[in-house]
């Protein structure tokens, strides 16, 4: 019988070699896909966000503050006192309506008529001495200067007397046209001068409206521009008509460090009240194709703002996007997107990049519709 002789040891290993190899580089796989789960990481589906879809059309960029109304030049009176008197008299009060000639505020006129009163009396013998001179130089008697000094010192006391008439008749202050009292500083019987304003009256039909905006905002509003005017609760207040600027001021105001823009009132749906305080936006451009996005779909990122693209399987991927203007609740896209594509808006900070995304209402991302008018 043969007998197989043995083969060499050396042989043996050598072919064994191959198979442990095998086993040895399958190890990782078996353990990562058995054991070790904290290998891979899932990243957990974002349920109960909404999206909205990027849209091309027209976008008003714009910029807003608090204005005040205020009567515009022109159709503004201060009235004080002619002359250092008293208060004898108020007639009306202030925010009331008055109309051209109604009487608002009574001087003293003890002083004012005897000024007047001397004044005449002044006048009167300036005249007798201008007729005695004019007799004598007729008769030869006076030279002819004599006649000239007389000349002017009757025509010096003629003008005292019609400033003292003008000023005996503006001792009682008239409304110069229709308007109503915003301001009235008079007291009865205190003392008076002509460096007190006392009743200040104005057209409330004719109306700026002045807003204060930053230094660098004011540099990129321009006279003629539209003003869309707001109550004072900002861009979700009732609308109240349109202005148009007409001036920015060239200084910045020492206390509140802002920049006055003023614009004339146009039509409004209700009359706009003197002090009455409202918000104003200020159109800066307008354009017709620009892409914009619901403002709540922006997430800050550094010096930027990125936004959470939703693909066609549902799942939202960051994107870093460049913001335009902004304008009720909208923010206009410069580049990053295109119109058509549908982004995170609720939920958005919540969202990681590569997050599935799970509209209200489906049990699982299986029943989740990526693509529908809303998620």
């Amino acid at each position: 019988m043969n007998q197989i002789a043995p083969r060499p040891r050396h042989i043996l290993c050598r072919a064994a070699l191959p198979l442990v190899a095998v086993t040895v580089l399958l190890l990782p796989a078996a353990c990562a896909k058995g054991g070790d789960t904290a290998a891979t990481t899932e990243i957990p589906a974002v349920v109960g966000a909404q999206t909205a879809m990027a849209t091309m059309g027209p976008f008003a960029e714009t910029v807003g503050a608090i204005g005040t109304v205020e009567p515009r030049a022109g159709f503004r009176a201060v009235l004080s006192a002619p002359a250092p008197t008293r208060v004898s008299g108020i007639a009306v009060s202030a925010g009331q309506r008055v109309t051209k000639g109604q009487l608002l505020v009574e001087l003293d006129r003890t002083t004012i008529d005897a000024d007047a009163q001397s004044a005449e009396a002044a006048e009167l013998a300036a005249q007798q001495g201008y007729d005695r001179a004019q007799r004598m130089v007729t008769a030869g008697i006076a030279a002819r200067r004599e006649l000239e000094q007389a000349a002017a010192a009757l025509a010096q006391t003629k003008s005292a007397v019609a400033s003292a008439r003008r000023t005996a008749q503006l001792s009682t202050l008239r409304a110069p046209f229709d308007g109503v009292v915003t301001q009235l500083d008079a007291t009865l019987g205190a003392s008076v001068d002509p460096s007190q304003p006392l009743v200040a009256i104005a057209n409330p039909s004719v109306v700026d409206i002045v807003i204060a905006l930053s230094a660098s905002d004011a540099a990129r509003v321009h006279p003629g521009a539209k003003v869309l005017l707001r109550s004072a609760a900002g861009t979700s207040g009732d609308s109240l008509g349109e202005a148009t600027v007409v001036d920015v001021a060239g200084i910045v105001d020492p206390v509140s460090h802002s920049v006055a823009v003023r614009a004339h009132a146009g039509h409004t749906v209700r009359e706009l009240r003197i002090g009455e305080m409202l918000y104003g936006e200020i159109v800066l451009a307008l354009r017709p194709h620009a892409i914009t996005i619901p403002a709540e779909a922006l997430v800050p990122e550094g010096d930027g703002y990125k936004v959470f693209v939703v693909d066609s399987s549902g799942l939202a991927i960051a994107r870093a996007v460049a913001v335009g203007g902004r304008h009720a609740g909208v923010a206009e896209i410069t580049s990053g997107l295109t119109a058509g594509e549908r982004v995170v808006t609720y939920g958005a900070y919540g969202v990681t990049d590569s997050a599935r995304i799970i509209r209200p209402g489906a049990k699982s991302a299986a029943d989740s519709t990526p693509t529908g008018a809303q998620l």
